[in-house]
């Protein structure tokens, strides 16, 4: 029997479910060790474009400019809403408002003032690397 005969299919449509698994767990890592440590962990941005990575290369999404895409943005978005998670519970924890409720009454600019004082230069050095080294390693 010939190897050609015993290829295994490739499943195509798992990759949406992994990105989306990625997507929603990364934020909460992300929130909960700033939470504890109390600092903003600029060096998640970069385990989230890892992350990203290896779920869209588990779901067996082809290298090409759609990984590399869905990579960049995704660990812009986790960033962005890991960030406005972090600044809206650091607020709304101290008028006795849990992190959901705090998020959905947290309006934009007050959201940009928190996460402008909250991250510094390291912070987003953190989200350039992690752009580049995740775009790097999807393609």
């Amino acid at each position: 029997m010939s190897s050609n005969a015993a290829r295994a299919r490739t499943v195509t449509w798992l990759w949406p479910f992994m990105l989306l698994l990625a997507l929603a767990t990364a934020p909460l890592a992300w929130m909960l060790i700033a939470l504890f440590t109390g600092r903003p962990v600029g060096w998640m941005a970069l385990l989230t474009a890892l992350e990203l990575v290896f779920m869209l290369r588990l779901g067996t999404l082809g290298p090409g400019k759609l990984r590399i895409a869905l990579v960049v943005l995704g660990t812009l978005l986790v960033a962005a809403i890991s960030n406005w998670a972090i600044a809206s519970a650091w607020m709304g924890g101290s008028m006795g408002l849990n992190p959901w409720d705090a998020s959905l009454r947290m309006g934009p600019h007050l959201a940009w003032t928190l996460i402008t004082l909250a991250n510094g230069v390291v912070e987003w050095l953190w989200l350039v690397v992690a752009v580049v080294v995740g775009a790097w390693l999807a393609r």
